[in-house]
């Protein structure tokens, strides 16, 4: 099924300012989480799994991560979609990798990382699915779901993201594993109250 596209379509500016917005957030958010040693769920949380194994840049394997998904993106969100989620991927590669010449934090607790990253990232995602992008992976999957079996999309990345956390186990502390999960409820729970069916609609 065809998504229907909303009576009152964004501009091209509006998109191209939302595109931009919502992956600063995001990156902000990873910027936090990183700089804490913590992870977060969906497929920023196997990058970050990767990332803290085997010391790759962030941006270069979260790249890698989402190739497997722009085929579902094409085929079933369209070619606009999938294009503003290409290039939402390539502004957040951009940004965590030259974050750290502009923003770092000289104290930053993990539970204020969670907590306040978290948040951050849940108000970007949301600015990108009213947008009609997504930073692919995992968010493509739940908005497709979303979409076609009324599941919240919030519902289902805290699904996917509790099974990722449990990995976190290989890779970091428990302790971070624990201030993770808060971080990703903060984020999960920002989506699932502001992104539902029938009230916001992003496509």
């Amino acid at each position: 099924m065809t998504a229907v596209p909303p009576a009152n379509p964004h501009t091209l500016l509006e998109d191209a300012q939302a595109l931009f917005i919502g992956t600063l957030l995001v990156a902000s958010g990873v910027v936090m989480f990183k700089t804490a040693g913590l992870l977060t769920g969906g497929t920023a949380g196997l990058t970050f799994l990767l990332h803290y194994l085997t010391q790759r840049p962030f941006g270069l394997l979260f790249v890698l991560a989402n190739l497997p998904f722009f085929w579902l993106a094409l085929r079933r969100m369209g070619g606009a979609f999938t294009l503003k989620t290409f290039v939402a991927i390539g502004l957040l590669a951009v940004m965590t990798e030259g974050a750290p010449q502009v923003l770092h934090f000289d104290v930053l607790h993990p539970l204020v990382a969670a907590i306040l990253g978290g948040f951050t990232m849940g108000v970007g995602f949301l600015i990108l699915f009213r947008h009609r992008a997504s930073l692919g992976g995992f968010n493509v999957l739940a908005l497709y779901l979303q979409d076609k079996l009324g599941w919240p999309a919030g519902k289902v990345l805290l699904a996917i993201d509790a099974a990722v956390l449990l990995g976190a186990f290989f890779a970091v502390p428990p302790e971070r594993v624990a201030a993770s999960l808060i971080g990703v409820l903060a984020l999960n729970l920002t989506i699932t109250m502001n992104h539902k069916r029938g009230r916001y609609i992003s496509f």
